[in-house]
């Protein structure tokens, strides 16, 4: 992959949350000229700089405070800026059904401001971070998920003469990350149990932080304006994930593998069984990749003329629900070499 981002400067909202922090770490190799940490969290971004101090030699990192919402704020933090990675929003199911409109505020009134704000900057790239959970919503954040990556597709409508590229990339579960299950049952199993799971037929896509980063940058790379691009990612039962958990973390807090018992809790409200990568009506325009589906929206087949040769060894993808539930499911060695590759087994 072409370095796209020696020489720039670039902007990741929501920088101090897992993704955005592997961003900055992956990019500060790359030689930006510099890399702006946008985030809410004065605390976390204290630690984000002294953690990164070793690696950030050369004091390119500026760990900027603001919130999404705050328009005025925006448009400072984008003065200068050539790509973005906005990554800032509400990301928690049960947060956002409870807290409904608080997270239109930040997942769809605050994309739009960073979208404005990347507009009257005339940056270069624009790389909006979804969800799996914005295909056939079924709760809150989805929902403010598939409207935000329809805002970012249709600012390419509406830019002008302006170099912006406005795209978005879907991915599911980032293994590990803060907030997901891995961390939580560890906690469970250190504490002896039980493990609680919502449903023994549930079922998640999954990625590791380090393949997530490739595809993002990749998808920036290629970008052309308008696509979702849609990473393909390995299924899991979430059962399948404890039971290989409970195998083999147990003994490290000196429990017995049989003695930690699992309680079926039930899905929380919002939450569904499965999850999709794209439904079939996007399937309709879309192309199939090695490693992702590229979403190209039928109203931009209209508006523009799209050079697809510029997405590399693509073919038309099939037609039909790419769905968690009908996947194949990785087996339970393959979930523990994940567990190890992410280091949660230590």
């Amino acid at each position: 992959m072409a370095n796209i981002f020696e020489g720039k400067t670039i902007l990741v909202t929501g920088g101090t949350g897992s993704v955005g922090r592997e961003i900055v770490r992956e990019l500060l190799p790359m030689n930006p000229k510099a890399i702006r940490v946008l985030d809410i969290d004065e605390t976390r971004e204290f630690e984000m700089a002294h953690a990164f101090k070793k690696l950030d030699e050369g004091n390119k990192v500026r760990y900027l405070i603001g919130n999404v919402r705050d328009m005025e704020r925006m448009k400072r933090a984008f003065e200068g800026v050539d790509i973005v990675f906005h990554c800032a929003a509400m990301k928690h199911v049960l947060a956002c059904e409870y807290n409904s409109f608080e997270a239109v505020k930040t997942n769809v009134m605050g994309l739009q401001n960073v979208l404005d704000a990347a507009l009257d900057a005339n940056v270069e790239k624009f790389i909006f971070t979804s969800s799996d959970k914005a295909a056939h919503p079924s709760n809150v954040m989805g929902t403010t998920k598939l409207l935000g990556e329809k805002l970012v597709t249709a600012a390419n409508y509406y830019k002008g003469s302006r170099r912006c590229v406005f795209a978005s990339v879907r991915f599911g579960n980032v293994f590990g990350s803060r907030g997901s299950v891995v961390p939580l049952f560890k906690k469970q199993i250190a504490k002896g149990g039980p493990v609680t799971i919502t449903d023994t037929k549930m079922t998640r896509f999954v990625m590791t932080l380090k393949h997530t980063l490739k595809l993002l940058f990749k998808a920036t790379e290629i970008a052309h304006g308008g696509e979702v691009f849609v990473l393909k990612m390995p299924v899991l039962r979430i059962e399948d994930l404890a039971d290989v958990m409970i195998s083999e973390i147990a003994g490290k807090f000196a429990h017995k593998p049989a003695e930690i018992k699992k309680k079926t809790i039930g899905a929380i409200p919002g939450e569904k069984m499965y999850e999709e990568l794209m439904t079939e009506e996007e399937a309709l325009s879309a192309l199939e990749a090695n490693e992702m589906f590229i979403l190209i929206p039928p109203a931009l087949k209209d508006l523009f003329s799209i050079d697809t040769t510029r997405y590399a060894n693509t073919k038309p993808a099939k037609y039909a629900n790419y769905r968690s539930s009908d996947e194949k499911m990785m087996e339970k060695t393959e979930i523990k070499k994940l567990l190890v590759e992410t280091g949660f087994l230590k």
